[in-house]
């Protein structure tokens, strides 16, 4: 068993930039998540996470500042997979199969050529404590505050997109600028929660909040709270045990969200058991969306 102290890690410079990294990258996983869930883009996010380790390990080899040589590694994928998918004869998971596999394939093949550095990456694939900067601090405070402020000033628009994709034309809503607009700040989160994530569960951070907010909710406003709230207090508390049992921090985290998500969801089914209705309704937000007409 080990020695649980919540002060004690505190003393250490890397622990506290890591519990800021952490919480921050909770929050606004779980923020852009209720999108990426509702919307059913999933697959884009755990795609573009793929896409981006091959853009990470290029800067490397090329000597490029992480955060340069990656965003814009993402911002292409996003808008490739973006403009792919606007193809009526190529399917969305088509599309983002071949550009985030071929990105993905690109890094590992640099990597197993040039074994040396190989072990540089095991923070991008798994997340890593040790590895938060300040600069990391920085990138992620600014788009976190970036992200939240477009998702405020586009809310009208992505309310529209994620409820009534046909009907928002009709309402000014231009949804190829909005579409790809989301795309990249999605790419963005990615970017900036990389190194304390890590590539293979960006995704899950990205879509169990949301989905458990879901199960607490069913309205928008609330479910989009409850994700926040939940990323970014599972951030805290998974710095802590990987902190305490010395496992990677990504890993610590998504777990943790994942028991939340079991503890709610078993409430919601016996719940629902006892009072004899379905555990989860259809989310009625239609109100929300004619508030703007």
């Amino acid at each position: 068993m080990p020695d649980i102290s919540f002060s004690e890690p505190l003393q250490y410079e890397f622990f506290k930039n890591a519990l800021i990294a952490a919480t921050l990258s909770g929050a606004v996983c779980g923020l852009i998540g209720v999108y990426v869930v509702l919307r059913k883009m999933s697959y884009i996010g755990h795609g573009l996470s793929h896409a981006i380790f091959g853009g990470a390990v290029v800067s490397f080899v090329a000597s490029v500042n992480f955060y340069i040589g990656a965003g814009l590694w993402g911002f292409l994928s996003a808008l490739l997979i973006n403009l792919t998918t606007r193809k009526r004869q190529i399917s969305a998971d088509v599309a983002i199969g071949v550009v985030t596999t071929a990105s993905f394939a690109l890094g590992v093949a640099i990597i197993s050529r040039e074994g040396r550095f190989s072990r540089n990456f095991e923070a991008a694939l798994f997340g890593n404590v040790l590895g938060v900067t300040s600069t990391d601090l920085y990138i992620l405070g600014a788009v976190t505050i970036g992200v939240a402020a477009l998702v405020a000033v586009l809310y009208k628009q992505l309310l529209f997109m994620t409820f009534d994709p046909e009907v928002a034309p009709a309402y000014g809503v231009r949804t190829g600028w909005v579409d790809t607009a989301f795309a990249l700040i999605l790419a963005a989160v990615v970017v900036a929660t990389m190194r304390i994530l890590g590539v293979t569960l960006i995704a899950a951070a990205l879509v169990i909040p949301p989905i458990t907010g879901r199960l607490l909710t069913n309205s928008f406003s609330r479910m989009m709270a409850i994700s926040t709230v939940m990323g970014a207090l599972t951030g805290f508390l998974g710095i802590y045990i990987s902190y305490w049992w010395d496992i990677a921090s990504g890993a610590a985290i998504v777990l943790l969200q994942a028991a939340v998500f079991l503890v709610v969801i078993s409430w919601t089914l016996l719940r629902a058991r006892i009072l004899g209705r379905p555990a989860a309704e259809a989310l009625p937000l239609g109100s929300e969306v004619a508030a703007f007409d």
